[in-house]
C-alpha cells in the first residue's frame, strides 16, 4: 500500500530556507520515489484551523514514507524547513 505524508504549515516566514529546503528536497524525493500529488494550488479549510501551505507527498509504501523521514540526509534538510516555516507532518497509509 501507498504511503502519504500529509503536511500544514504557516505561512513561509525565510524564503531563503524554504528555497535551499526545496534543493535539498529535490534530490532525497528522487531517492525514495516521492512525488508531490496535492499542494500547488488553492486552500479552502472547511473545518477546524486554516493552515495556508498543505501539501500531499506519495511514496510507493508506507515504509518507504518513514523511511524518508528517518533519513540522515532529510532529518538535516528538515531543519530548514522548520526555520522557513512552522509545520505539522503526518505519514498515513492508504
Amino acid at each position: 500500500m501507498a504511503g502519504y505524508w500529509v503536511i500544514r504549515g504557516s505561512d513561509i516566514r525565510d524564503q531563503a530556507a524554504l528555497h535551499e529546503y526545496g534543493r535539498l528536497w529535490t534530490g532525497i524525493a528522487a531517492r525514495f520515489g516521492a512525488e508531490i500529488i496535492a499542494g500547488k494550488g488553492i486552500v479552502d479549510t472547511r473545518e477546524g484551523p486554516a493552515y495556508p501551505r498543505q501539501l500531499i507527498i506519495r511514496f510507493a509504501s508506507f515504509q518507504q514514507a518513514v523511511d524518508c523521514y528517518e533519513d540522515p540526509e532529510y532529518r538535516q534538510a528538515m531543519q530548514l524547513a522548520h526555520q522557513a516555516y512552522d509545520r505539522e507532518l503526518s505519514i498515513l497509509e492508504g
